[in-house]
């Protein structure tokens, strides 16, 4: 409130000084033909009083520059001509400079909070790159007149550019044009109207200033390109254009995309083709979940009207029909069809010599560029006789055979969530522990409260807030210990096997890197810029090597960006995208989601409203027997426009595709509402949930309006 008041007074204060300034005589000033009028006059005065007159000069160009009033070319001019070329470049120069830091510090105090609140996913875009870019990106614009300098200032106050950055910047940015102006005004006598400065010539000089920063940048990142490599010896020649090693989903697409633009690219894999995804990841999991999906189908056959079926599991066959999925999927990505494709695919390990070479197998390769795409591996916690007990992961649960009577999984993530509810609808008797408060902790809570439930309804025994504190084995039977610090106990989970699904870190040693040292994150990924490029401008690295999303589908979207960057680099670089990155949890329900969710939005403090559609009023869920579930849309309070969509329920990872086409391509809800949908079909929840949006914003005044149009016409009284 306090705040609130303090702006108020300062924004009056601001108008009464513009008024007065406005209607004062010296405002009459502020037009060239007066100056000319007046030259003679202001010249006699500089020479009688130099200091005075330098002081006087000084505080009105900063009070001008400070309340953003239109004034400050003619008042560069007047300054190049009372005072000359240097003194005049010296008082615009650091006048225009603190005028411009004061307007920026205006708008930062009157307006950022207000644009914060209400624009806070943009803002905090262009915040991110003026954190990166914003020295270069103000220079340029200082140097183009094009842009008003008022309006700069103004802009900058909104995003958290440092005030000292500002200063320099600007002072460095503006002397260029501040030179060019006062020198004008040194010949204010022969100009007749501002045309007669702004000459395309002119323009065309401050263009190619406005290329310096680009062109400074450039040399600055080559001046660093240089320093890293210093002490490695560039080969003269290359014998590829591009290396990939790693054949995971991001390795496969950089090699694919090489090869379609003719380039010369090996791709090298030391392990299986198709790497986590094909043989350890999605696929052999989706074919699990898919005979889960069926024994749970058997199970109810009653529902829909079906007596007496009866089955048994064949838990060998099950797990032998995964490895039949993924032979037959293999072929997709092995050695022959990417042999077809125009890659070179060597199996062996890879080690990078140098930022241009890698040796494998004995043989000695030179690329322009290189692609890591090493992947991750499941993470292995330090708890006391996790030794002794034989742990399976999600690379070796697959090699089961025979059936675990009593099934321990550590870790509520999507992964533990989906082989908990799939093991246990196939006859296992499934643990689930989790040392978070809730499932799913990046979904919203009602969603992980909705998977949660439909776990336990299968049978499985879930325990949250379960800290592991070690394992042991009493008359022949494994158990975990675990501390619940909310309650103060322990408690001891009998099991035959016990299933790690906590995550995965990335495979960043034994290759090489340590050659180059490369930096690595804090959780331990390598770290890339924008580009997806390391400390070297030339070696990339895509999928969960690098995160930040550690999906099949993040690791092909940024292997576009890397193999584009990595090949034609020198000519123009793309930033990869990540402002739209769906995934989906196979649980039953599934639960899909993209852009933002609520506690992300609460989180960063963007307004939202929430429109809400139960699929257990959809003709085709019922149908089905799958009536339950939501959509939740999450849009810009009083618009339409889709911030974020979260569905919970039957194939909502097909379903979602329809909102994320939407987000990307900037059309909302109104759109969706008017696109015919097949009936009866699941995606119907789309439009549905779109008409919910539209009747919540329906125009009430204007309904009622034609409500008496419509008894009028009708011959009825009002």
């Amino acid at each position: 409130m306090m705040q609130k008041k303090n702006k108020i007074i300062v924004l009056a204060i601001v108008f009464l000084v513009m008024i007065i300034f406005i209607f004062s005589p010296a405002a009459d000033y502020l037009n060239l033909a007066a100056l000319k009028s007046h030259q003679a006059m202001l010249n006699s005065w500089v020479i009688r009083n130099p200091w005075s007159a330098g002081s006087l000069f000084f505080l009105f160009y900063v009070l001008i520059t400070a309340l953003s009033v239109p004034g400050a070319a003619l008042m560069t001019l007047l300054g190049g001509a009372m005072f000359g070329l240097t003194a005049g470049t010296l008082l615009v120069s650091f006048a225009s400079t603190l005028g411009a830091s004061l307007a920026m510090l205006l708008s930062r105090f009157l307006l950022r909070d207000w644009v914060q609140q209400r624009f806070q996913q943009r803002i905090g875009t262009i915040d991110r790159g003026i954190e990166r870019d914003g020295a270069f990106y103000l220079f340029a614009l200082r140097l183009v007149p094009v842009f008003p300098f008022f309006l700069i200032n103004l802009t900058m106050g909104l995003t958290r550019l440092p005030v000292r950055t500002f200063w320099w910047v600007s002072q460095l940015g503006m002397l260029p044009g501040t030179l060019v102006y006062v020198n004008a005004g040194r010949e204010l006598a022969q100009i007749t109207s501002l045309a007669g400065i702004v000459t395309p010539g002119l323009i065309g000089a401050f263009v190619l200033l406005a290329l310096l920063p680009l062109v400074s940048r450039k040399a600055l990142d080559l001046f660093k390109q240089r320093q890293r490599c210093a002490g490695w010896r560039k080969p003269a020649h290359f014998d590829r254009n591009l290396v990939v090693i790693g054949a995971g989903s991001g390795g496969l697409v950089s090699a694919y995309i090489a090869a379609a633009v003719k380039a010369k690219v090996t791709l090298i894999e030391k392990s299986e083709m198709g790497g986590d995804c094909l043989n350890t990841g999605c696929v052999p999991s989706k074919a699990l979940i898919r005979a889960a999906r069926l024994a749970n189908d058997l199970k109810r056959a009653e529902l829909l009207g079906l007596s007496h079926a009866s089955f048994e599991v064949n838990f060998a066959a099950v797990m032998e029909r995964v490895q039949q999925v993924i032979e037959r999927i293999a072929p997709h990505d092995s050695v022959e069809r990417y042999s077809q494709l125009g890659v070179e695919v060597i199996q062996g390990k890879a080690t990078i010599t140098s930022p241009w070479s890698v040796e494998v197998n004995g043989q000695h390769l030179t690329a322009r560029s290189l692609i890591i795409a090493t992947g991750a591996r499941p993470f292995i916690p330090q708890i006391p006789g996790l030794e002794q007990v034989d742990a399976l992961t999600t690379d070796t649960i697959w090699s089961l055979r025979e059936k675990p009577q009593r099934l321990l999984i550590l870790g509520g993530g999507p992964v533990g969530c989906e082989l908990a509810q799939a093991f246990q609808r196939l006859g296992c008797d499934v643990t689930l522990v989790e040392r978070g408060a809730r499932l799913l902790k990046r979904e919203d809570s009602d969603a992980s409260e909705a998977v949660m439930q439909a776990l336990i309804a299968d049978g499985v025994c879930v325990h949250l807030r379960q800290q592991t504190v070690r394992f042991e084995t009493q008359a022949g039977v494994q158990r975990l210990v675990c501390y619940n610090e909310e309650r103060d106990t322990e408690i001891s989970l009998p099991f035959d096997r016990v299933l790690l699904a906590l995550g995965r870190r990335a495979n960043v040693s034994g290759f090489g890197l340590e050659t180059l040292s490369l930096a690595v994150r804090d959780d331990g990924t390598l770290e890339t810029d924008e580009y997806l490029a390391t400390r070297f401008a030339h070696i990339f690295a895509v999928g969960d090597v690098t995160g930040p999303y550690q999906f099949t589908h993040a690791a092909a979207h940024q292997a576009w960006f890397a193999a584009v960057n990595g090949l034609f680099g020198q000519f123009k670089r793309f930033k990869v995208d990540y402002r739209l990155m769906p995934r989906a949890t196979f649980t039953a329900p599934e639960v899909a989601c993209a852009g933002l969710n609520e506690q992300e939005a609460r989180r960063k403090g963007i307004a939202y409203e929430v429109t809400r559609f139960e699929l257990n009023e959809l003709d085709r869920a019922i149908t089905e027997n799958v009536a339950h579930g939501y959509i939740k849309v999450l849009t810009e309070p009083g618009r339409d426009r889709i911030l974020g969509v979260t569905i919970v329920g039957e194939q909502a990872g097909e379903s979602i595709a329809e909102f994320v086409t939407a987000m990307k391509n900037g059309y909302g809800l109104n759109k969706i509402l008017g696109t015919i949908h097949i009936y009866p079909t699941l995606s119907e929840a789309n439009k549905y949930v779109a008409g919910a949006w539209k009747k919540a914003h329906a125009p009430r005044r204007t309904l009622h309006i034609l409500a008496r149009f419509h008894r009028w016409r009708l011959g009825k009284k009002s």
